[in-house]
């Protein structure tokens, strides 16, 4: 009976919908509203999130940055006290590669003038320069479209070789295979000996290496003078050896480079040791009030279209009274016209969430054609949205179904 009743209000939601398509549409419209406005914000804020996280996987999560300042301060807030402290030197790096016993790995980078790179009849002027040393590879997990990094003898000897960002790449030499090939850097020539994976549009770039060329740091000397204390950005990057948690290593540089610098126990530090996850607390509420914003905006369009569904039901109660009588009459429970009404709610507002996913997957879709930026509907947010259309079914159809329950059978007949 129970199999029976299911079947038919289905049949009978159908019914309710075909007969009156315009009363139906205006009704559901307000679930796929809702529905829209939820689901679209839960995908962007997923999305930007994966986004977020590819980028710190790939910079790694257990890797300590000496900088000048902190990440999660205004800079423009102690401006003057941060631009008188000193740049992440080579010798910081030299001592902590001596005296650490929890790091991994360490490697030493420092920021250079874009000067213009030619190639033949080609040239390409503001690209992001770095000289960098050996484990810098490792520490951010480059990836190679073609070649590979410098080796340990090109590396000490300072010898003139050139790794590429994709776009660089493509900027200069076009369908030509970059490897191999020389490219002119201040009237010095440098073998390109390999090219970077194209890494292309994310929200968090915090190093553009797809218009990056990349060269070792004992080369970069000879191009710059790296002891200059304010001349380009230097920076230190430390990977903590596998078990070892980041606060414990945090404590050992600190100590380190206390000892490094000559700081008195009772002065302050003049540098700062970040980590990606100082960047993810900061991000996080403002997921957070997105999320808030969305499902705030959207609860107003379920809420009117919880009313549209419930007032569907009001009617279809009041057209079917009679029939309601006459199955009383014939011995069908209250449990069974509660259950008969409530199925064919829960029916309109599913087929109404459907409907409101299949919109949200088209939105994300040509969302990410526009702008090259992966957007996509997680399994999650689908099974929230089927959820949420189920519950706005049992509230909608809760009342009207009670009241076609507790009618009189004879009434309802006389109706």
């Amino acid at each position: 009976m129970i199999l029976k009743t299911i079947k038919e209000s289905i049949v009978q939601a159908f019914q309710q919908l075909a007969s009156n398509k315009l009363r139906s549409f205006l009704s559901l419209s307000g679930i796929v509203i809702g529905i829209i406005c939820i689901i679209s914000v839960l995908s962007a804020v997923d999305s930007l999130k994966k986004d977020i996280s590819a980028s710190f996987e790939k910079l790694g999560n257990d890797v300590l940055y000496v900088s000048k300042q902190p990440w999660n301060e205004d800079p423009n807030a102690n401006w003057w006290k941060y631009l008188r402290r000193p740049e992440p030197s080579y010798q910081d790096f030299e001592a902590i590669k001596r005296k650490s016993r929890l790091a991994e790995m360490a490697s030493f980078s420092v920021i250079m003038p874009s000067w213009v790179i030619k190639f033949g009849s080609s040239n390409v002027n503001g690209a992001f320069m770095a000289g960098v040393t050996d484990d810098y590879v490792s520490i951010f997990n480059l990836a190679f479209e073609k070649g590979r990094f410098f080796t340990p003898f090109e590396s000490s000897n300072g010898t003139n070789r050139a790794i590429l960002g994709s776009v660089l790449a493509d900027e200069l030499f076009g369908s030509i295979d970059p490897v191999g090939k020389e490219i002119n850097i201040k009237g010095q020539d440098f073998l390109v000996i390999g090219v970077l994976e194209k890494e292309g549009n994310t929200l968090l770039n915090l190093f553009q290496y797809d218009n990056a060329i990349l060269i070792s740091f004992n080369t970069a000397k000879k191009l710059i003078n790296v002891k200059s204390k304010y001349a380009w950005g230097s920076s230190v990057s430390i990977k903590a050896r596998e078990g070892i948690a980041l606060e414990d290593l945090r404590d050992e540089i600190t100590g380190i480079l206390r000892s490094e610098r000559m700081i008195k126990p009772k002065e302050e530090e003049n540098f700062a040791l970040n980590q990606l996850t100082t960047i993810t607390n900061l991000i996080e509420p403002v997921f957070g009030t997105l999320n808030i914003v969305g499902i705030f905006i959207g609860g107003f369009s379920i809420l009117v279209g919880m009313f549209s569904v419930a007032n569907i039901m009001f009617v279809s109660v009041k057209e079917r009274t009679n029939i309601i009588g006459i199955k009383k009459a014939l011995g069908a429970r209250k449990s069974t016209i509660m259950l008969e009404f409530l199925i064919e709610s829960v029916i309109l507002c599913v087929i109404g969430g459907l409907i409101g996913l299949f919109n949200v997957w088209g939105i994300l879709a040509i969302a990410s054609a526009v702008s090259d930026f992966e957007m996509f509907l997680s399994e999650q947010n689908v099974f929230i949205a089927i959820i949420l259309s189920l519950v706005i079914g049992v509230l909608s159809g809760l009342i009207p179904a009670w009241q076609a329950a507790k009618l009189d059978p004879v009434e309802a007949m006389r109706k």
